[in-house]
């Protein structure tokens, strides 16, 4: 087994964060490995090819960006402890890319995603982020079964 000096869990904002940052915990410091907490935001609009409108929607977006970094910074330090090297990071794109991309530029040895526990034909009918990324990930993955409440 290869060591693992990098873990990269992808999170939303949902109820299993802590969760997923628990099980990242623990190998952190089995391994002495530092843990990339990433959340991928929608890219803005003119990312994608739109106009950019008003200056105060860019304005409101921007806001709503900073409180999403600042969230995610909040929950990065209250699930993982003092003495693991962490780093909270929000990112624009498309999520299973972003992932994949940053994955590979911060050198990631495992992948830590939450995935919905629902039905084979509920999937087949619903894309799944998580799902998308155990296709295309080129990196170990441990995928951690979310409980719908």
């Amino acid at each position: 087994m290869e060591p693992i000096k990098n873990i990269l869990v992808a999170v939303d904002f949902n109820d299993a964060v802590g969760e997923l940052l628990g099980y990242a915990e623990g190998l952190a410091e089995k391994f002495e490995a530092k843990v990339w907490v990433v959340h991928v935001a929608e890219p803005d609009p003119d990312f994608v090819g739109y106009e950019p409108g008003p200056q105060y929607i860019r304005d409101y977006r921007a806001e709503d960006l900073r409180e999403e970094h600042r969230n995610l910074q909040n929950i990065t330090r209250t699930f993982l402890g003092e003495d693991i090297d962490k780093e909270a990071l929000l990112i624009q794109g498309s999520t299973v890319k972003t992932v994949l991309e940053e994955a590979k530029k911060l050198k990631c040895d495992l992948l830590i995603v939450g995935t919905h526990k629902h039905s084979f034909l509920h999937n087949l009918l619903r894309e799944s982020v998580s799902l998308e990324l155990i296709q295309k990930a080129n990196i170990p993955m441990l995928a951690i079964p979310i409980d719908e409440k």
